[in-house]
């Protein structure tokens, strides 16, 4: 925007400029025309170079902006998925990543330093020659601060200016959301992949009313469905206006006859309750994010008491009371970032809640049981058999179990509906699409007769779904410890000491800070000559003829020397304080990032280390750095040698006046200064807290956009976010009461001084003890040496906020010398790169809960097994997982590898050895290719091998159907594909490791039964030449595992393989019993 502006303002100022020279040629005579024509071009030439230069400046500025916005998605991305960088020991290709943005950031800011140099130097030359603009130099700081702010400006503006998706439509009662949802011969493709059709000619009617589930493998466009229905993509092509979209999607969607696009949004949303494959909420309490489904609804605006019963009731028919009771702070406890704190099966029930608690008209449940475990699973599974009851609802999963009762099943293959019919129906038809699915699930529940078909769920289901326990006189009684990493405490430094260790650390750059030192001298050396010039020229005013001529001359040519060599200390000055700073913040913003994409899992989990504070302390501080390290810092060393040649030349040529005019002022100019860097430190503390929390806000919306838009909370959260900003202006308007009076009373001062000096000045004239030379040079050195003390002052803020950032950097510097260790030989045959594995006596509790999680945990996995971990929501088996891969340290207990304690292992060799596939996979922005190879070194794997790995994973064929291959873009967190898609990645991604443990959390749960099959018998071809550990919820999965634990309440309860477990008739028993398609 500002480099826009620029060149209007140019046009009207050079019209000025041609129309007051046309318009005088008429009126003057020869000479007092030459007089006005100069008078003119000296007065609109500073402002012609003036916005000739910042045309340049700001547009390139707006360019380094736009690279550090790249720079700061990459670390937001990398801090919301921290423990999939670290299991993958991809800190470095991330650090990689995001030096690349920085860099790129420098190249561009390097070519503003010729620009900048100019400036300086131009602009001093004309402050030489024209004293009366010396003032300018005053707003060096805020010319700066509002260059940066032009270049946000235009991102900002352009965000604001995007076209709103239209909202305004029919509402109730001229439109129902009773009626069928029909979809009729829609073509669909996402904007992003237009030549890849997800819908193809798909028509499909969702009964009123009625429980309709659709199945079908990954990417055949189920997912495609629900965005529809929420209208996030619109079939919005138009005959006239939008050809090239109609052509890719077209179509409609209508309800009860009415199209969707007619429809109010906001009302069609708000008549949904929608559960998603993967469940987001808000860092809030459980109250709040269960509340949050009550917006746009008759509920929205009810008493407190009114909205806990029914967020209570919703909980209890999701069955999610019975966890939240036993919580500590029950429904006021607070869940974390996405719900971290919580299990992904307590995730889940608590997003359903959300769902029912607005009683909606229509009910999506997209995966909405693949997170929990098979007894919850039941328990759930009857709620919603309850809650569907009389309501539309469409059902998508992968597990089928759970769609046996839905009164119609739709099975969709490559965007088509292929079968149809209920569960009876379609399993006659042998060898049709849904047998197939169903029979690639089948539990063998070996010879066992009788097998409980019942749905109903009992009392006791009810109270044990989430913790199963051994008997409790055999159960030894143990505090878990927390597992808190004990972070160096770093102690706050000054100005003085934070900033002289980095600049110790400047030894590459300090040639250039010689040149700057330089350039800094003689610019700070211009001000007490150019008095002494200036009081001479004066003075020789009282000459007469050719004596008065001659020495004018001589003073003025001396006043273009001194401009000329002002402007080469200039031009030096900008040159290389440019260079540095820009170096400056590319270094420490590689380093900072760097030092924080290090640190353990567990640090993550503190207070205030949000995804959103950290990215906006990564982008910030090192840009304050910037601020001080290079401009502003040559422009304080400028200040100070202008102040100290002044003082020189005032006490040679009149002490006592200066003395006079020292001890009136300089007590007051500390004091003032003192207090302004002080207020503007705590000021800076405060908006740092404040905008922290803000930016975690505004992060948190924008990254969960799908949910927050399903829940119609767009107004809410823009409310809320206005109240988070106008909370801060309230608290700085306070502030600003004190703060005001500090800086009236710190700019005001040299005033006053000049006052205090002209009238004591006058009575040494008068007195005839000065003579008029002697009074112009005191008088003129000691009003520039007072502006450049003002000039310093000015940098108050620049200080503050940049001591502040100073002292977070060198906090990130703390190490964890802990992680070095044994290094491990993976130099052995296939035969034998398993390894042992076993947990003995393990306690364990996060360091932000209470409650502990494993209780006295011991198992013994041997070399090459593929061992199992199955138990309720919330049991322990991600701790198990987590434990592994070492985000926390046991304290109590000991796990080995190799009977080894993992803690005595070197960390990066100990996760190198280790693949991780998570229950919610983590892709990052970038190509299939880079998210594959994001735990290897790239030149060392052949297309050959990357292929291979893939078609093991049953994702090959897919990538190679896409226009671009392996070099398909996947958007911010994979956004462009589906889960299914997603996951297949992950696995492909874990096994181009080739690692001796390869570690499974949920890593089938969205994929399709016959791909989950196929996946499955890769793991168990090649479990011999690894140990495998697979958390599941799907027992078909796992019923060829050599070993199975069943685990509740942080114990073993049962140990077997499925066979003896069945045969035991006990916990495993039962829980195979849900889900037995067979019977």
């Amino acid at each position: 925007m500002g480099a826009g502006v620029a060149f209007p303002l140019m046009t009207i100022v050079f019209g000025q400029l041609v129309g007051a020279i046309a318009s005088t040629r008429s009126d003057l005579s020869a000479d007092g025309a030459k007089a006005h024509y100069t008078e003119l071009i000296n007065s609109y030439v500073l402002f012609m170079v003036y916005l000739f230069v910042g045309r340049f400046v700001l547009g390139y500025i707006a360019t380094v902006e736009d690279a550090n916005i790249k720079g700061s998605a990459v670390a937001s991305e990398a801090f919301g998925s921290i423990r999939m960088v670290a299991a993958y020991g991809a800190e470095v290709k991330m650090v990689k990543k995001y030096q690349e943005w920085v860099d790129e950031a420098q190249r561009r800011g390097l070519r503003l330093s010729w620009i900048v140099a100019f400036q300086q130097g131009i602009s001093d030359v004309l402050m030489c020659i024209m004293m009366i603009v010396s003032g300018i130099s005053g707003i060096a700081a805020p010319i700066s601060s509002a260059a940066r702010a032009a270049g946000a400006a235009s991102i900002l503006f352009n965000g604001i200016d995007a076209p709103p998706q239209e909202t305004a439509g029919l509402k109730y009662p001229e439109v129902s959301a009773t009626g069928d949802i029909v979809l009729w011969g829609v073509n669909f493709t996402y904007p992003t992949r237009p030549k890849l059709k997800v819908l193809d000619g798909l028509n499909l009617v969702l009964p009123a009313g009625k429980i309709t589930a659709i199945v079908g493998p990954s990417g055949s466009g189920k997912s495609t469905i629900v965005a529809l229905i929420e209208r996030w993509y619109d079939l919005d092509g138009d005959a006239e206006q939008k050809k090239l979209v109609q052509l890719f999607r077209n179509g409609s969607v209508t309800v009860g006859g009415t199209k969707l696009t007619d429809i109010d949004l906001k009302w069609w949303r708000s008549q949904i309750g929608l559960v998603q494959q993967e469940p987001f909420l808000f860092n809030a309490s459980i109250f709040q994010n269960v509340a949050n489904g009550l917006i746009g609804t008759e509920w929205e605006d009810t008493d407190i008491s009114k909205k806990r019963e029914l967020v209570e009731q919703a909980c209890k028919e999701a069955f999610a009371d019975e966890f939240i009771s036993r919580l500590p702070e029950g429904y006021e406890t607070r869940v974390g970032d996405a719900g971290i704190k919580l299990s992904g099966g307590q995730r889940q029930r608590l997003a359903i809640a959300r769902a029912i608690v607005k009683q909606p008209k229509i009910l999506i449940l997209d995966e909405a049981t693949s997170s929990i475990d098979v007894r919850g699973e039941k328990v759930v599974q009857a709620a919603l058999d309850k809650v569907s009851k009389n309501r539309t609802t469409i059902m998508i999963a992968h597990r089928l179990s759970t769609v046996k009762k839905a009164d119609n099943i739709v099975v969709l293959a490559k965007g088509k509906v292929v079968q149809w019919g209920n569960h009876e129906s379609l399993m006659s038809q042998v060898g049709g699409p849904y047998w197939l699915l169903t029979n690639s699930q089948k539990l063998s529940m070996g010879d066992t007769d009788s097998v409980d078909t019942s749905s109903d769920v009992t009392e006791v289901e009810k109270r044990t779904m989430d913790i199963m326990t051994l008997d409790e006189s055999k159960a030894e009684i143990r505090d878990s410890e927390s597992t808190v990493v004990d972070e160096p405490t770093h102690k706050q430094r000054g100005v003085i000491g934070s900033f002289g260790a980095l600049l110790l650390e400047q030894k590459p750059f300090w040639p250039w800070y010689m040149v700057m030192l330089a350039g800094a001298i003689v610019a700070g050396a211009s001000p007490p000559v150019q008095a002494f010039i200036f009081a001479a020229l004066i003075s020789s005013f009282a000459y007469w003829g050719d004596v008065l001529t001659s020495v004018t001359n001589f003073w003025c040519l001396m006043f273009v020397a001194l401009a000329s060599a002002a402007g080469v200390g200039y031009f030096a000055l900008g040159f290389s304080s440019t260079v540095v700073s820009f170096y400056i913040t590319s270094t420490y913003r590689r380093e900072y990032f760097q030092n924080i994409v290090s640190k353990r899992v567990s640090w993550f989990d503190g207070e205030g280390r949000s995804i959103g504070a950290l990215t906006g302390i990564v982008a910030s501080d090192p840009t304050q750095l910037q601020q001080l390290l290079g401009n502003n810092m040559a422009f304080s060393v400028i200040s100070i040698f202008s102040v100290i040649g002044c003082l020189i030349i005032s006490f040679y040529f009149g002490w006592k006046l200066t003395i006079v005019a020292l001890s009136s002022a300089m007590p007051l100019a500390l004091a003032a200064g003192f207090f302004r860097i002080r207020v503007e430190k705590r000021f800076e503390a405060m908006n740092l807290k404040v905008f922290a929390e803000s930016a975690k806000f505004a992060t948190e919306s924008i990254g969960a956009i799908r949910t927050v838009t399903a829940l119609t909370l767009e107004d809410s959260i823009c409310r809320r976010y206005e109240e988070l900003l106008q909370e801060h202006v309230k608290k700085a308007f306070k502030r600003a009461r004190f703060a005001t009076l500090v800086f009236s009373a710190s700019d005001s001062l040299p005033f006053l001084c000049m006052a205090f000096v002209l009238w004591y000045g006058g009575k040494l004239l008068v007195s005839q003890e000065y003579w008029t030379f002697q009074y112009l040079v005191v008088y003129i050195a000691v009003v520039q040496g007072a502006m450049g003390a003002g000039q310093w002052l000015s940098f108050g803020p620049n200080i503050a906020q940049a001591t502040a950032a100073a002292n977070r950097i060198q906090a990130m510097r703390n190490k964890d010398d802990d992680d070095r260790g044994i290094t491990l030989n993976d130099d052995i045959d296939d035969e034998k790169r398993g390894v042992k594995i076993e947990l003995r006596d393990v306690w364990f509790r996060y360091p932000t809960r209470d409650v502990p999680v494993l209780n006295g945990l011991s198992m013994t996995i041997e070399r090459g097994q593929f061992a199992a971990i199955v138990g309720p929501s919330g049991c322990g088996k991600t701790s198990v997982i987590s434990l592994l891969e070492r985000f926390y340290n046991v304290k109590s207990g000991s796990i080995t590898y190799n009977d080894i304690d993992i803690d005595n292992i070197d960390l990066t060799d100990y996760r190198k050895t280790i693949s991780l596939v998570a229950q919610e996979p983590s892709l990052f922005n970038g190509t299939i290719r880079e998210n594959i190879l994001l735990g290897v070194d790239a030149d060392t794997v052949s297309d050959e091998e990357l292929e291979q790995v893939c078609r093991d994973a049953e994702i090959h064929d897919f990538v190679s159907s896409l226009p671009d291959g392996y070099n398909t873009k996947v958007g911010i967190k994979g956004i462009l594909l589906s889960g299914g898609q997603k996951q297949r990645i992950s696995i492909a991604r874990a096994l181009i490791r080739n690692p001796r443990l390869l570690l499974l959390d949920e890593a089938t749960s969205n994929l399709d039964s016959e791909t989950e099959k196929l996946v499955q018998g890769v793991f168990e071809r090649t479990k011999k030449s690894r140990t495998m550990i697979v958390v599941a919820h799907r027992l078909a999965t796992i019923q060829n595992a050599d070993v199975i634990f069943v685990v509740g309440d942080g114990q073993v309860l049962e140990t077997g393989t499925h066979i003896t477990l069945l045969q035991k008739r006990g916990v495993y028993y039962s829980m195979c019993q849900s889900q037995a398609l067979d019977r």
